[in-house]
């Protein structure tokens, strides 16, 4: 629902008041949201079924990857605090670990 809501918010609500970089930048953090939320719901059913610690890991790097990469972009636009640039790739980094708890899950799966 809130990147649904950021989404809106950046079209309707920014679009006069951000450069078309900035807007860009925006809906790459809605779109990075909207993606992983989508992949914590099958990250979490598929835990309810097998139980994986890895997936555990995997939907917790999630959580924390968006919350850094999305949510850093988000206040860097709104508040342009320069200081949270570098959070940014960390967030990325958290969501490619998220998505390696989820191959080595699937990985494990296979035996």
């Amino acid at each position: 629902m809130l990147g649904v809501a950021l989404g809106a918010f950046g079209a309707h609500g920014l679009r006069d008041r951000l450069e078309a970089s900035q807007l860009s930048s925006w809906q790459t953090a809605v779109q990075y949201q909207l993606i992983h939320a989508i992949a914590l719901i099958v990250v979490g059913v598929w835990l309810l079924h097998t139980g994986a610690v890895a997936l555990r890991y995997a939907g917790g790097l999630f959580v924390a990857g968006v919350a850094l990469f999305s949510g850093s972009i988000y206040l860097l636009i709104l508040t342009s605090a320069t200081w949270l640039g570098p959070v940014t790739p960390l967030g990325g980094v958290a969501l490619m670990a998220g998505w390696l708890g989820v191959i080595y899950a699937g990985f494990l799966a296979q035996q």
